[in-house]
C-alpha cells in the first residue's frame, strides 16, 4: 500500500509562480508556501511582489521577488536563473502570468493580439522550457499551467485570449508526453469565474453577476483560495502518476447549466 503520510507535503521544495504578485497567482503562491515550499514570485510590478513575498515569509517560508516579463524569453531565462541561484534548485513552476483584453474581433489590432497571446501562451512555453532545464538536473519536477474555461469554450470579444488558452491546453499535453520520461509532470488548472482585482469591475455589474451565478451550480464565483487544493495536489508527490491533465475549478460550470428549461 502506498505511503500516505506526507503525500501532500512540499517541505524542502522550491516553487516559482509567475504572475504571483496578485490575484490567482498570489493565492497559489501562498498555498504552496503553506504546504511547506520556499516560493519565488515573479511579475512586472515589484511593489506587488514585495507584498506577496512578505506574506510568504510570515508563513515561515523563504521567499524571493523577481521582476520579469514572461513575454521576453531572455527575461524568463534570467528569472529561472535567479531562483536557482537563490535556492539551489527548482521543483515546481506555476505559469499564472496572464492578461485578457475584451475587444470585438473586427476591431482587434496586432498589438492587442501580441500582448495577449505572448503573455498567456508564449510566456507559458518559454517559462516551462527554462524551468524544465533546471528540473532535469535534479531528476524531475512539476509544471502547472493555468488554462481557462476559454480552453473549452469560445468566448466572444476575447478571441486572442480564447486562442491562447486553447493553446495552453495543447501545450500542456504535448510537453507532458515529451517530458514524462524525464519525470517532469505537466498539468493544468482551469479556473472558472473568479473574483479578483482584475475581474472586480465585472462583478460590480449586478445584472451580469445574476446571470453568471445562474450558470454556476455551486451558486457563487470562485475566490483565490479555492485553487489551493488543486495547486498543492499537482505540486506534490500525490500527483506523480498524473500528467497531461487539466483540472477545472469552476463550481460545476462546465458540467452543465442547472436551471435550463426542462424541455431544452
Amino acid at each position: 500500500m502506498a505511503r500516505v503520510k506526507g503525500l501532500f507535503s512540499l517541505d524542502g521544495k522550491v516553487a516559482l509562480v509567475t504572475g504571483g504578485g496578485r490575484g490567482l497567482g498570489r493565492g497559489m503562491a501562498l498555498a504552496l508556501a503553506a504546504a511547506g515550499a520556499s516560493v519565488a514570485v515573479a511579475a512586472r510590478t515589484r511593489s506587488q511582489l514585495v507584498e506577496t513575498a512578505a506574506e510568504i515569509e510570515r508563513l515561515g517560508r523563504r521567499a524571493l521577488a523577481v521582476v520579469a516579463d514572461v513575454r521576453d524569453p531572455a527575461s524568463v531565462a534570467a528569472m529561472v536563473g535567479e531562483v536557482v541561484r537563490k535556492f539551489g534548485r527548482l521543483d515546481v513552476l506555476v505559469n499564472a502570468a496572464g492578461v485578457n483584453r475584451r475587444v470585438p474581433s473586427l476591431e482587434l489590432t496586432p498589438k492587442v493580439w501580441d500582448e495577449v497571446v505572448d503573455t498567456n501562451l508564449k510566456g507559458t512555453f518559454f517559462a516551462s522550457q527554462a524551468a524544465a532545464q533546471a528540473m532535469l538536473e535534479r531528476g524531475g519536477g512539476k509544471i502547472i499551467n493555468i488554462a481557462s474555461l476559454a480552453s473549452e469554450l469560445g468566448l466572444p470579444g476575447r478571441v486572442p485570449y480564447t486562442a491562447a488558452k486553447s493553446g495552453v491546453l495543447g501545450l500542456t499535453r504535448a510537453l507532458a508526453v515529451e517530458w514524462a520520461p524525464h519525470n517532469i509532470q505537466v498539468n493544468a488548472i482551469g479556473p472558472g469565474y473568479f473574483r479578483t482585482e482584475m475581474t472586480e469591475p465585472l462583478f460590480r455589474d449586478a445584472e451580469w453577476m445574476k446571470g453568471l451565478l445562474s450558470r454556476i451550480p455551486a451558486g457563487r464565483a470562485g475566490l483565490p483560495e479555492d485553487l489551493a487544493g488543486a495547486v498543492v495536489f499537482l505540486a506534490s508527490r500525490a500527483s506523480d502518476y498524473i500528467t497531461g491533465q487539466i483540472i477545472y475549478v469552476d463550481g460545476g460550470f462546465l458540467a452543465g447549466w442547472p436551471d435550463r428549461p426542462q424541455d431544452a
